[in-house]
């Protein structure tokens, strides 16, 4: 995480607007869920926001009367990213439906494939799902790859990069916009005529950024090599057992040998591109500190040493409310419940999830009382977060010393106090510091 810090460019307010009228935005993309936005702007102001989740999965009617062990070959379907999550899920309740055991090996194996999967995912959300939210792709055209190598490899010393990477980079941008076939950037707000206010990266940064884009693409396989090494196949993973794993045959020499090589150069990633990535972009951003903040935070935990304890999980378990982080209260489970008031199911109180009912009801679009797939999950009546915020906040609070560490690391090189945390670069931020910390964790 050596390097020196990049001198942040001078943030300009955005003219106010005088628009009135919606903006609709379906589906947002880059999420798992076909979310509907519709928001109604006063004066260019935002005076009233609606959410809307257009896509009805129905997995709970999908696995009524199957055999159990099927239900993590369906729930890891419900997203093509987070695959592994929901079968691992799937298969630990089943293993504590029937009360079975497993053997330590079997966490093991069952912990490392988890971390494979955290790395692949925070990379690719970084750089391929969130980076064009702040990466300026077309104001490439306007940068010195020379400039930008110099900048890239002040970042941190493993890096050795080279103008002539850099130029090729450029040119191949260049080539993208003059053809008119923009592949991903296309509608991307930078290239609206005048471009946007809102990105601040100087071109030599938007220059590094988006070879290391590029650079990412080819590096996320190999994080899902990784995953597949144990797990059989990379995105939905086929060796995970009521009882254990099936991956026994992977237990030779030469399969542990490239599982640890591919783990060596994925974390070897995290630490010399992500994190320093994440820390330049960060400090052109620090006005995102001020928006996104919620107030209360769930974590389970997660990487056990017994998969029957909740308390031994490398990463703790634990309930932040009120962003205090003086005091985390351990997480009861059976204080959780699921409302659908406002969704398109059958009106019913509020039920525990064991005992939760999925009965669709869809009335209309644009129906104000009913408009949501998605049921409203509550933890003791209260709107909580999960995620890599929630988990480093939990971890940072009890006291993890590797959390610990990272995040004072950050907070010092981005010059901001924990409040920081509460916030949409807290939040990007929070990814980097969780899969910091699981890489180092070999």
């Amino acid at each position: 995480m050596s390097g020196k810090k990049p001198v942040a460019a001078p943030v300009t307010a955005t003219p106010k607007s005088s628009y009135n009228g919606p903006v609709v935005v379906d589906p947002v993309t880059r999420i798992e869920g076909h979310l509907r936005i519709e928001v109604e702007v006063e004066n260019g102001v935002v005076a009233d926001v609606r959410s809307s989740s257009q896509l009805f999965r129905g997995l709970e009617i999908i696995l009524k009367g199957r055999d159990p062990r099927d239900a993590q070959h369906f729930t890891q379907r419900s997203c093509g990213v987070c695959t592994y999550t929901h079968a691992l899920a799937s298969t630990r309740c089943v293993d504590n439906a029937v009360g079975v055991k497993i053997p330590k090996n079997a966490t093991l194996i069952r912990n490392l494939v988890l971390a494979a999967q955290f790395m692949h995912d925070h990379i690719v959300h970084f750089y391929h799902l969130h980076a064009l939210d702040w990466v300026n792709v077309a104001n490439v055209l306007n940068a010195d790859p020379k400039k930008a190598a110099s900048l890239s490899n002040s970042l941190n010393e493993n890096r050795k990069e080279k103008a002539a990477d850099f130029a090729a980079v450029k040119d191949t941008v260049k080539a993208l916009i003059e053809s008119g076939q923009l592949g991903p950037f296309t509608n991307a707000y930078f290239l609206r005529e005048g471009g946007h206010d809102a990105y601040y990266l100087p071109a030599e940064a938007d220059l590094m950024a988006t070879k290391h884009y590029l650079d990412a693409l080819k590096l996320q396989v190999k994080a899902a090599r990784l995953m597949a090494v144990f797990g059989a196949k990379n995105p939905h993973t086929q060796f995970t057992v009521v009882g254990g794993v099936t991956c026994y045959d992977a237990m030779t020499e030469k399969r542990l040998k490239e599982f640890t090589e591919l783990y060596e150069e994925t974390s070897a990633f995290v630490r010399n591109y992500y994190i320093p990535d994440l820390l330049a972009v960060a400090s052109f951003y620090k006005d995102w500190a001020g928006i996104g903040k919620t107030s209360n935070f769930l974590s389970c935990g997660e990487f056990p040493e017994d998969e029957y304890d909740l308390n031994s999980r490398f990463l703790p378990q634990g309930v932040i409310l009120n962003n205090d982080l003086s005091q985390v209260h351990d997480f009861d489970p059976t204080k959780i419940e699921e409302h659908v008031k406002y969704s398109w199911y059958e009106y019913g109180s509020p039920k525990h999830p064991y005992q939760g009912e999925t009965k669709p009801k869809y009335t209309k679009l644009g129906d104000k009382e009913h408009y949501s797939w998605s049921k409203a999950p509550r933890l003791d009546g209260k709107s909580t977060e999960v995620g890599p915020l929630a988990q480093v906040l939990v971890s940072y609070a009890r006291g993890n010393k590797a959390v610990v560490d990272a995040v004072d690391y950050v907070l010092k090189y981005l010059n901001v106090g924990p409040e920081a945390l509460f916030s949409t670069l807290g939040r990007t931020a929070a990814r980097g510091i969780e899969t910091l910390v699981i890489a180092n964790q070999t």
